[in-house]
């Protein structure tokens, strides 16, 4: 089930690094970033299941943390720039 879990995630994370480098506007890769982080926080989840080590969940909660301020620190960038 965790092999699974990891090619669905490569998948998904692959989906999204394509529509962030292709994304036809600013918010459209903003979107895909927060999304790919998104991603990467699930997949740091699946390998602290799969190692069965708890300090992964720290590193977790640190990426979802950083993505949350980046995403808004985009958000406030494309509000001010007005598109």
């Amino acid at each position: 089930m965790i092999t699974v879990a990891t090619i669905l995630l490569v998948a998904g994370g692959a989906c999204f690094v394509v529509r962030a480098m292709g994304g036809p506007s600013l918010a459209d890769r903003v979107v895909a970033i927060d999304g790919l982080v998104a991603t990467i926080v699930t997949a740091i989840l699946v390998n602290s299941i799969r190692t069965g080590t708890a300090w992964f969940l720290d590193v977790a909660v640190v990426v979802a943390l950083v993505g949350f301020v980046g995403t808004t620190a985009g958000a406030r960038f494309i509000e001010r720039r007005g598109g």
